[in-house]
């Protein structure tokens, strides 16, 4: 019986291996993507829009963010590591290949119309104090010193985002992804970086940040995208 236990065991974790590794070869088909935005242009698709949870804020420019951000993002609105109960119902409505097309989709939306983006950011005193306050220095350390170089694709470029989504998502992370409530993102970097903050310091380096060059951008789409 433990022999057939043992036999059992390994082959679950192969399976299970299996499956980790066919999740990680999905790649993303920018075509495909393009006929799958149906949910995604009402509101990433107009300029300016704006949403009303948890407050009035503007939605966050996604086209030129990379591929796997986007599908990192959007997996953790499915499993309810970001708490947001429109992108949730959207999110769970995908799946992994479906993430993927969205993502590649996007990233290359944002390089239509290319951008100079300054190698480094001039940081004025009381914002460099902020961004300096972990001995770390996280912010720069993690999204680059110029708020649009992340040193790893899961992170979000910054840099000339909408700074009152900025502040919006600050104060997600101050709030963690933990309990049942609508608000909250879970990630323990983030969490920790955040609550060094209080309102005014957010909006303060929300505003910094959203001021700089970078790629991150609307783009306006005229009409839905027909699925064959």
């Amino acid at each position: 019986m433990n022999k057939l236990l043992s036999t059992m065991f390994v082959l679950a974790v192969a399976f299970a291996t299996a499956q980790t590794a066919q999740a990680q070869q999905v790649s993303g088909s920018v075509e495909n993507g393009a006929k799958k935005t149906a949910m995604c242009v009402g509101c990433h698709g107009i300029i300016g829009y704006q949403a009303s949870f948890p407050e009035i804020h503007k939605v966050p420019k996604i086209a030129g963010q990379s591929a796997s951000y986007i599908v990192s993002a959007l997996t953790a609105y499915k499993t309810g590591d970001r708490k947001h109960p429109t992108m949730h119902a959207i999110a769970d409505s995908l799946s992994e290949q479906d993430m993927a097309d969205l993502g590649a989709y996007y990233a290359q939306l944002g390089m239509k119309e290319g951008q100079t983006v300054p190698a480094t950011a001039q940081v004025p005193e009381s914002v460099q104090a902020l961004v300096s306050r972990d001995k770390d220095n996280s912010c720069t350390k993690c999204h680059g010193a110029n708020f649009n170089t992340p040193n790893d694709g899961t992170v979000p470029k910054l840099a000339g985002q909408h700074a009152d989504y900025l502040a919006v998502a600050l104060r997600a992370y101050q709030v963690g992804g933990g309990g049942h409530g609508y608000v909250g993102r879970s990630n323990a970097v983030m969490g920790g970086q955040a609550k060094q903050f209080d309102s005014a310091e957010i909006k303060a380096l929300a505003s910094f940040i959203s001021t700089l060059p970078g790629d991150v951008k609307t783009v306006p789409e005229s009409r839905f995208h027909r699925v064959d």
